[in-house]
Formats: structure tokens, sequence, C-alpha cells
């Protein structure tokens, strides 16, 4: 069934003129039928790029609003509409408007996991990977970031020259992994090298041997001559990685660290976005739009 999911998917996007993006973590199955697969902001500039008109986006909904953002033009579908992201959620416009007026001086940095409206207020956007190096260039010296605590955390303590303020906020699954389940997991693998991201709590990313993005992560490992790595991050990333490295082992950190946003996706949901029976099309305000995507482009000048 998987198999004949897949070919027919791949038929169809050929006749259909689709481009399909997966993020890392879909299900393999999912990455398989992908044209490209990958971080959120990787695969919004790969679509500017594609010959396609159609891209099918499966992720969640900030990853789609970002195609859209950078690529008005062509048609973006959601491929689970359901799908969206707590952390890019948590915050709204009119919270942050009215934190900015406690700290004038601040310049807003806002993670890519932001929605449209978010970025509208931000200066400047930045990935995990991107985070570090972006606001030592920034001009000022004072940074508000949002909305993830943890990865505002780590990089506070790699620019210790800028004064950060942090919000509440972050990613539920990676921030609910703890100190005791890393020992836990060392002790179990005493030889596996511990890969994190730094969306997990400061206590977590102090037991690392690397702290990376998702892509970090994997190509961290896929070139590490070492042969055992406990990943601390979401659990397809530990599929996948089983599959590129066959000769590796991979362990999660946790069986909790799991997006159930990111499982929606299925391949069925797929097959009815390029048949045109699923999925909804991200429709922007051309205002909000062009609003949102300064901050993105202000990220790209300053080398994000």
């Amino acid at each position: 069934m998987v198999k004949d999911l897949q070919e027919r998917i791949n038929r169809l996007k050929k006749e259909n003129d689709v481009c399909i993006l997966a993020h890392s973590y879909m299900s393999e199955e999912v990455c398989e039928v992908a044209d490209f697969t990958g971080d959120s902001y990787a695969l919004a500039v790969k679509a500017k790029s594609v010959p396609q008109k159609t891209v099918v986006m499966c992720g969640v909904r900030f990853m789609a609003e970002t195609v859209k953002m950078l690529s008005p033009d062509k048609k973006v579908i959601l491929s689970n509409p359901d799908a969206g992201c707590p952390m890019a959620e948590q915050f709204d416009k009119e919270i942050i408007e009215e934190v900015k007026k406690l700290y004038p001086d601040y310049a807003v940095v806002a993670y890519i996991n932001t929605t449209a409206q978010l970025k509208t207020v931000a200066d400047v956007c930045v990935t995990s990977s991107s985070a570090v190096k972006i606001c030592k260039a920034l001009d000022s010296k004072n940074i508000l970031f949002i909305p993830d605590i943890n990865l505002g955390n780590y990089v506070e303590s790699q620019v210790p020259e800028k004064n950060f303020k942090l919000l509440s906020g972050g990613c539920p699954t990676h921030a609910k992994m703890e100190k005791r389940e890393v020992l836990a997991a060392k002790a179990v693998h005493p030889d596996a090298l511990f890969l994190v991201h730094p969306e997990c709590t400061g206590e977590v990313c102090a037991l690392a041997d690397y702290i990376g993005s998702t892509s970090g992560i994997m190509d961290f490992a896929e070139k590490s001559d070492k042969k055992e790595f406990i990943i601390g991050t979401e659990n397809s990333i530990v599929e996948h990685l089983q599959y590129r490295c066959p000769d590796k082992k991979f362990y999660p950190l946790s069986k909790d660290l799991v997006c159930h946003n990111m499982k929606l996706t299925t391949l069925h949901d797929v097959l009815h976005c390029i048949d045109g029976t699923g999925g909804e099309e991200i429709i922007l305000d051309e205002e909000l739009r062009k609003a949102a995507v300064k901050p993105i482009e202000k990220m790209i000048a300053l080398g994000g």
C-alpha cells in the first residue's frame, strides 16, 4: 500500500506540475516522495527557484506561510490544515507590541518559527543555525528575542556582549526533555555522542557533544567517524538517520520527543493535495505579506 501510494503521488506530481517540500520531521514515507527535504527556511528559499507553480508544504502552517511570503506568485498548499505549531502560536502581534513599549530600545529578533502576523512586529528573523551570527551582526546592543526562551538562552550564552530580554515561550516537545533523561541515555549508551537541538533547555544542552539545527544534527552524524548517537530532537530524525547511515546506530533521547502536529501529515494527505481534493491553499493579504517578509529580508542581508 505504501509503495502504491508513493508511485501514484510521484506520477501525479509530474502530471500536475507540483513540487513537494517536506520538513525533516515528516515521516520517512512522506520524505521519500518529496522533491526536497530539510529545515523550514531552507525549503522556503528552495521553493523560489523551482519551476513548478504549485508547491505542497508538508509541515506546519507557519512553514507554508513562509513559502508563500517568499514565493507570492506560486500556489502554496499546506498538506494538513490542522497542522499548527504551538510555539509559533504562543504569542500574537498585540502582545509583542505591548512588550515592545516596555523595551523601546530593544530590537525584536523573531525565530523563523513564528506566524506571519508576529513577523510583522519583528526587526529581523533568525533560524536556529543563523541566530548567533545574526544577533552578533545587529547594530542594536539590546535584543528582545521571541518566542523560544531556550533558543534565546543559548544565543545569549554565545553573544555575551549583547543584552537579551526573553519571554517564556518555546517548543513544548523539546522543552520537556530533562537532564535526568540525558544521563540515563548516556548510561545505557556510554559510547554514543549526544546531539541536541537548542530548543531544549540549557541543562540538557550543557551535556551535548553537538548543539545545532535539525540539518546540522543530521550533517554532523553523517560526517562523524563515530558509530553511535543519542538524538535530542524530534524522533523522526532518528529514523531518517538510520536509513542514511545503516552502519551506525541512533537512539532517541526519549520516546516522548514527538511533534504531533508534524505527524498529522500522511501519504494520503499528500495525494489529496496533488489531486486537488485536500490540503489548504495559503492566502496572505499582500500588505501582511510585505510586512512579514521584511525581517526575513533583513536576515538575508545580515548573512543568515
